[in-house]
């Protein structure tokens, strides 16, 4: 399509870009967009951004090498290159990128989904609801985009706006109706999701993380913020997007007096339209009754924890917002059994009870260790470690975390990326007491040593559980990315000591 059209919404000097009516530099056609210049194919666009690691300016030459017919650029370049300049690429390019790909999220029931924690959760549960409704929906989130029988692997929790526009184009083009978007606070910051047109916004929480980023929790919170106060306006009907939102969270409390138009209030306090009542919960899953408006209906899951009430709350809350009934709501939060690496259970025959999860805050690993602690009938066994090559704030407190509320703490790395993975773990024991003894705090900076020998020290009916990395199949160290599954190692490790017990038991008879 024509530069001029993609070009339509941005302010640019086009004007002194025009020679003569028969230039062909005064519009030429367009037939991809690229933020990586290594991609860029003939008749392309390429969108110079800064990016945290490299700087897409220093790569124009690469671009023009490679047959790009323009480029957006916030930096003037020489006058015989087709070189645009505009104040802000990555804005610019969400623009473009919507344009290009016919401004697909018009076409779709579209749920974004933003907190620090329980998102993905929320975003299983609402998919489950959905699909239970009849939508054919689809997925963009930390694990992968999903939709009809394509999944496919996503480096980032929400993409950046060429891939994310092209991954909505191809949702609408294979008929789904709605999605459902995890979004980040890397993506409201960077402008990822500029120019989507959201129907319904979640916020789950509050807590700290990403302060290697935003610095403070100050500009953390203003950035979450703004996906209420600015994205989610003004909407397909010209009327702002339903906000949902956890008020059970102090933050969200504040947001909900923050935002326009009437917010679906979730959580178990008081003035809330989505709530629960004769809660049950234990280490087999929640029972409880729904309340949804003026409705009520009973329901169970296998999700366990208050943490998880939260976040099924939430996915009710998206799903009144999209005018779904309590009977569908109930059968998709039932028929959504587990969700991957998020206290996810291993099954043995060790007599063990096992749980991985992708706790990777403070917060996180507070509630999912007092949601264990409380329902442990002997004794719980921590595996952590903290990212390299991220807040090292927070290494500290998952420290004091682990050691408050486990028997047994074993650290070591989780992705350690660039950074020594034994400062790292340095850090994480300043957060813990002394009073602790060393047989109680094992340091193995090797993960896998670390995860067999959790298995190895604890006895029946012990609970282990391995914190960080969830879902993930792969481990980021300095010397790359490796094959690494935390669910594996432990599923063979329980496997040894199953089969010891065993011939321990043939022999004794």
């Amino acid at each position: 399509m024509k530069l001029s059209y993609l070009l339509k919404d941005i302010t640019v000097p086009w004007e002194r870009r025009v020679s003569t009516a028969t230039d062909p530099w005064v519009d030429p056609e367009i037939t991809s967009i690229h933020s990586r210049a290594q991609d860029v194919r003939p008749n392309g666009l390429f969108i110079a951004v800064k990016g945290l690691a490299a700087d897409g300016h220093d790569f124009i030459e690469t671009a023009f090498a490679n047959g790009a017919s323009a480029v957006i650029s916030e930096k003037e370049g020489s006058p015989d290159k087709k070189v645009i300049r505009v104040k802000n690429t990555r804005k610019a390019m969400a623009s473009i990128a919507s344009r290009f790909y016919g401004n697909p999220s018009q076409k779709l029931f579209l749920t974004g989904i933003t907190g620090t924690n329980g998102k993905t959760t929320v975003t299983w549960l609402t998919e489950s609801i959905f699909k239970a409704a009849g939508f054919k929906t689809g997925v963009i989130g930390t694990i992968n985009v999903r939709y009809n029988d394509c999944v496919h692997d996503t480096p980032v929790t929400t993409p950046d706006s060429p891939d994310l526009q092209r991954i909505l184009a191809d949702m609408a083009a294979c008929d789904v109706t709605h999605v459902i978007m995890e979004v980040s606070s890397h993506a409201v910051d960077l402008n990822r999701i500029d120019h989507c047109s959201f129907d319904t916004g979640v916020f789950t929480n509050l807590s700290q993380d990403h302060l290697d980023y935003h610095h403070t929790m100050k500009d953390y919170w203003k950035c979450k913020q703004k996906f209420f106060t600015k994205t989610l306006q003004p909407g397909k009907s010209g009327k702002p997007g339903t906000a949902v939102i956890n008020t059970d969270d102090l933050k969200g409390r504040e947001l909900a007096g923050r935002v326009s138009g009437t917010p679906v209030k979730t959580g178990l306090g008081t003035d809330t339209h989505i709530s629960c009542k004769g809660i049950t919960d234990d280490i087999s899953g929640i029972a409880a009754t729904l309340i949804l408006g003026d409705r009520t209906i009973p329901f169970t899951s296998r999700l366990t924890g208050r943490f998880n009430i939260e976040n099924i709350l939430s996915a009710a809350g998206a799903a009144y917002a999209a005018g779904i009934n309590p009977e569908t709501v109930k059968r998709g939060i039932e028929g959504c059994t587990a969700i991957p690496g998020r206290l996810e259970r291993i099954d043995n025959l060790a007599d063990r009870f096992v749980f991985v999860d992708y706790a990777h805050t403070p917060d996180a690993l507070v509630s999912i260790l007092e949601t264990l602690e409380n329902r442990a009938s002997e004794r719980l066994i921590t595996v952590f470690g903290c990212g390299g090559d991220r807040d090292p704030s927070k290494r500290p407190l998952m420290g004091k975390a682990a050691a408050e509320h486990s028997d047994i703490i074993i650290v070591t790395s989780d992705n350690p990326r660039t950074e020594d993975p034994a400062g790292i773990i340095d850090d994480i024991l300043t957060g813990i007491d002394n009073s602790r003894t060393r047989e109680d705090v094992i340091i193995e900076p090797d993960r896998e040593k670390a995860l067999k020998l959790a298995v190895k020290i604890s006895e029946k009916n012990d609970t282990i559980l391995a914190a960080g990395k969830g879902h993930e199949t792969y481990q980021i160290t300095l010397d790359g990315k490796i094959d690494f599954d935390d669910r594996d190692i432990l599923r063979q490790a329980l496997e040894t000591i199953a089969e010891n017990a065993g011939k321990v038991a043939d022999g004794a008879h």
